[in-house]
């Protein structure tokens, strides 16, 4: 099957039309299941809709618009690890749970844990995992071992397994941190191993990372149509603001941002950018670039809406906070820009040598 991204856009407008930003969550959580979303990249043979990635950008896109306070990215690596893992139990009954809205969160920071294996085989796990999505809702957290050799789930409701909520600053999300401590792995949980569990955790974290790349440039597209909005309504020395040049160009400025984002963000997920990095790295970038042009385009819209823009409870601070939460996500903009670097060096290192 081969679903128009214009109409996976539309379905997700409708979905969220007459809503404030950040909607109520459990509403959301279940149009989302109605829609069938969570089956759209399970293969067609278990029961789903068989699409790529660029159909799940898109609704990574359309759920950051509205701030959506969903724990939809986790959920979809849960998902893409399932279907493709070989070794998991009852992999068709998992799938259809998760279809039907049961939850498997992950860490959007970090998926290490440290591991050990006793001499009757028994494997146990030892981490904290912060920033977790909904941790109270779901029923198994996916974790990967230090060496990337492991990738399995545990459950939540486990006497080794502690939930803690973290006070964050961006409201639009439910945060937690989650501790396992010397948690007894269930080998019929257990989702790949060897060189299939490092290929595995690869794509998760390439997943992961432009999942949070498509959140910053739908944030950022609707952030700037809000901001657009006002400067044609508000109005000065009887004009609308958006008459004047020095803030025309602003916008233009922001705009032109968003575009190369997006283009970048596109490419990337289409496999198209031609650049020789390794597929983490690459995706860390374009998710380092996505955050930082949110994060500029929130700071400029909170000028551009003048005193109000200043004032906590105004729109643009939902925005704003949710800029900086994604900045850190999945690694920091400096962490990533720093590996990108670092590997085009390299890489001009080896042309220099040829």
């Amino acid at each position: 099957m081969n679903i128009d991204r214009t109409e996976l856009q539309d379905s997700a407008r409708k979905l969220f039309e007459g809503t404030s930003l950040v909607p109520e969550r459990d509403k959301s959580w279940d149009g989302i299941v109605e829609m069938g979303w969570p089956a759209l990249i399970v293969p067609e043979e278990l029961g789903g809709l068989g699409e790529g990635r660029a159909a799940l950008a898109t609704l990574y896109c359309e759920l950051g618009r509205v701030l959506a306070p969903v724990p939809f990215l986790p959920a979809m690596l849960a998902i893409e690890a399932i279907s493709r893992s070989t070794t998991i139990e009852g992999r068709e009954g998992w799938i259809e749970r998760l279809i039907g809205g049961e939850i498997v969160t992950c860490s959007m920071l970090e998926l290490i844990a440290d591991t050990r294996t006793d001499d009757g085989g028994t494997t146990f796990a030892t981490a904290r995992f912060e920033a977790v999505p909904d941790a109270d809702k779901a029923s198994h957290i996916l974790i990967v071992s230090r060496d990337r050799k492991l990738c399995s789930l545990v459950p939540i409701a486990n006497v080794h397994v502690s939930v803690i909520q973290r006070n964050i600053w961006d409201l639009s999300r439910r945060l937690f941190d989650v501790e396992l401590n010397e948690v007894p792995l269930d080998p019929g949980l257990i989702l790949a191993t060897g060189d299939d569990a490092v290929r595995m955790v690869q794509d998760l974290r390439v997943h992961r990372l432009l999942g949070i790349a498509a959140d910053c440039v739908g944030a950022s597209n609707a952030l700037l149509e809000m901001t657009v909005d006002y400067l044609q309504t508000r109005r000065q020395f009887s004009r609308p603001l958006a008459m004047f040049q020095a803030l025309k160009h602003r916008v233009a400025d922001l705009k032109a941002l968003i575009e190369s984002a997006d283009a970048l963000f596109e490419k990337s997920v289409g496999g198209q950018t031609g650049l020789p990095y390794d597929p983490v790295i690459e995706a860390g970038a374009v998710k380092s670039y996505a955050a930082w042009v949110f994060r500029a385009v929130a700071e400029e819209s909170i000028q551009l809406h003048g005193g109000i823009g200043l004032t906590e409870e105004h729109p643009c601070h939902l925005f704003f906070k949710r800029s900086f939460l994604n900045a850190n996500l999945g690694g920091t903009i400096d962490q990533w820009e720093t590996a990108a670097g670092e590997q085009a060096i390299r890489e001009l290192s080896k042309l220099a040598r040829a």
